[in-house]
């Protein structure tokens, strides 16, 4: 006598037989061990992923750049002593202060995010004060600049004023980049369009600028 076999009952995503039925003829659970399972990961948004891939990037680039200042440096019979312009030192101090302001205004805004009742941010001035440091902040390099042009220290008078304005000239144009960012938040808060995934990768790039500015300021510091 010929047997016939069943094909295995379909499962569904919820984890029950489709097409079988149980003696009151309803599905049939599947123990929770059989169950088809689906798990959620955390996936960080695309703003977020991106930033760390720019802030490698330029950690890497001035890693670079550290190692080409120590290997000159070692083996230079032309190296010149300079000292660094005293702004220099102010500057560092507004830098600090553009991540104090930004940080608050970042908390600032997350409480507005999940509870819009509890404050107004739309023209938040503690992200203002942060965007009006950063242009002092580089205008004082500016300053700086032109003290050591007055000295008669150009890019390439010495290898020691070539990585001097190497490195200032490079952070630079990278905090300006911030600066951009920094308008962008701006104009998305106005708009009521401002994603939490935005204000706080442009926050964590601008404090690596500012943790990258002591970094430097140390360094030129002691090899310069």
């Amino acid at each position: 006598m010929a047997t016939t076999i069943q094909p295995p009952p379909a499962i569904s995503p919820a984890g029950k037989r489709i097409g079988s039925s149980s003696g009151a003829g309803g599905p049939v659970d599947l123990p929770p061990n059989a169950r088809a399972l689906r798990s959620v990961e955390y996936a960080p948004p695309p703003s977020s992923t991106g930033m760390w891939v720019v802030l490698a990037a330029i950690g890497m680039s001035f890693a670079a750049l550290t190692s080409a200042l120590v290997v000159r440096r070692g083996g230079a019979a032309d190296w010149r002593h300079i000292s660094l312009p005293a702004v220099l030192y102010f500057n560092t101090f507004v830098l600090l202060l553009s991540s104090v302001t930004l940080e608050i205004s970042r908390r600032r805004i997350a409480a507005y995010m999940r509870n819009p009742g509890s404050t107004t941010v739309d023209r938040d001035s503690w992200l203002y004060a942060t965007l009006a440091l950063g242009l002092i902040f580089v205008i004082g390099q500016w300053i700086a600049w032109t003290e050591l042009r007055v000295r008669g220290l150009y890019l390439a008078t010495n290898p020691t004023s070539s990585f001097f304005y190497v490195f200032t000239v490079g952070h630079a144009l990278h905090l300006t980049g911030g600066l951009g960012g920094l308008l962008r938040v701006i104009h998305k808060l106005h708009n009521s369009t401002l994603r939490r995934s935005t204000l706080d990768a442009t926050s964590r790039y601008w404090h690596f600028m500012d943790a990258l500015w002591v970094y430097l300021l140390v360094l030129l510091w002691m090899k310069l």
